[in-house]
């Protein structure tokens, strides 16, 4: 397994108020050069769902739907060895620096998308910056668990856009 370094940029501003965090990028994300880019992912319908718009599709839709929702994104992994997209396969990973994002922004809360994420976040992130995040439904395919339509209500009570 090779190294591999994060290849998209975080999206936020100074006026960012919520960041989510994902682990790390999927192969198509990294193909694509943005977050949550597998098209079964439910990432977008989610976020759409809750605000009641469309679904932004271009890159930048989707940077201009984060920022005119106060929507910070990143992922808690700088570089890592992965197999394919398996989040179970990350091994020797390095923290994203999420505190200087939090410095630059009006961050308020912290979201993960999914129990990877989160584990990831409470182990390399929050014992620097002291910042706790709440844990949300992955939005991934693999949670089949959960439908879009239960993803939407559980996200939009928490997150409350």
């Amino acid at each position: 397994m090779n190294t591999i370094i994060h290849p998209i940029d975080p999206v936020y501003d100074e006026n960012s108020r919520i960041l989510i965090l994902g682990s790390f990028p999927s192969v198509k994300s990294r193909e694509q050069g943005f977050f949550y880019g597998h098209p079964q992912n439910r990432f977008w319908r989610v976020l759409a769902g809750i605000i009641g718009c469309d679904v932004p599709i271009t890159i930048d839709e989707k940077k201009r739907f984060l920022l005119e929702n106060n929507i910070a994104l990143w992922d808690v992994i700088h570089s890592c060895e992965i197999e394919g997209s398996a989040d179970s396969s990350i091994k020797n990973a390095v923290p994203n620096d999420i505190g200087d994002m939090i410095a630059k922004s009006n961050i308020q809360c912290v979201f993960t998308n999914g129990k990877t994420a989160d584990k990831l976040y409470k182990q390399y992130i929050e014992p620097r910056i002291n910042f706790k995040a709440v844990c949300l439904p992955s939005t991934s395919p693999a949670n089949a668990a959960w439908s879009l339509e239960r993803l939407i209500e559980y996200w939009g009570k928490e997150i409350e856009l």
